[in-house]
Parts: structure tokens; C-alpha cells; sequence
């Protein structure tokens, strides 16, 4: 008698996405909300429109000195949005006043 794995939908459709446009379309949509988790409130509070265009984050950051800071720390924050994702989606990360 065959034994069939029991599979929940979530997992079902991410191995048929693995790979594809597709998929990195559904992980860019879950940037903004990560980069609450990531970067905290505060930050969260001078940020405002994001966009993700070919790996490229675009963020605007409505306080010089934060951008700066940012802008300091962005590969460290690449990092910690692709791990959070479980995959390299960002490469660089723009920050706009």
C-alpha cells in the first residue's frame, strides 16, 4: 500500500514557484514589512514609499542624518533583508530624501 506525505498548500506552492519570476515577485511584496521587522520603529517612521526594481530597493528616508546612517550600513541591511526572505533577492539598496 502506498503512503502519500501530507503537503499544506503554503509548502506546495513555493517548491512550484522555487525558481521563478514569480516567486521573486511574492518575496519583493514582503520587503516593506520586513523592513519594520528589521530595522525597528523609529525607522520605520522616516520611511516612506518603497519600491523594489530589479533587485534595487528604492527607499525614501525623510531625515538626512538617518539616510546617512543608512546608506552606511546598507549592505549589512541587504544581508538581513535576504536572510529574512531565505533568499538573495535585493543586491543594493537606494536611498532617496
Amino acid at each position: 500500500m502506498a503512503t502519500h506525505k501530507a503537503e499544506t498548500i503554503g509548502t506546495l506552492l513555493s517548491e512550484y514557484f522555487r525558481g521563478t519570476e514569480a516567486e521573486t515577485t511574492l518575496l519583493e511584496r514582503k520587503i516593506p514589512t520586513l523592513w519594520k521587522e528589521v530595522l525597528g520603529a523609529v525607522v520605520t517612521q522616516f520611511t516612506g514609499e518603497m519600491e523594489v526594481k530589479n533587485g534595487i530597493l528604492y527607499v525614501h528616508i525623510h531625515s538626512a542624518a538617518l539616510r546617512q546612517q543608512l546608506f552606511e550600513q546598507r549592505y549589512a541591511i541587504i544581508k538581513k533583508l535576504n536572510e529574512a526572505l531565505n533568499a538573495k533577492v535585493l543586491t543594493d539598496i537606494r536611498l532617496l530624501g
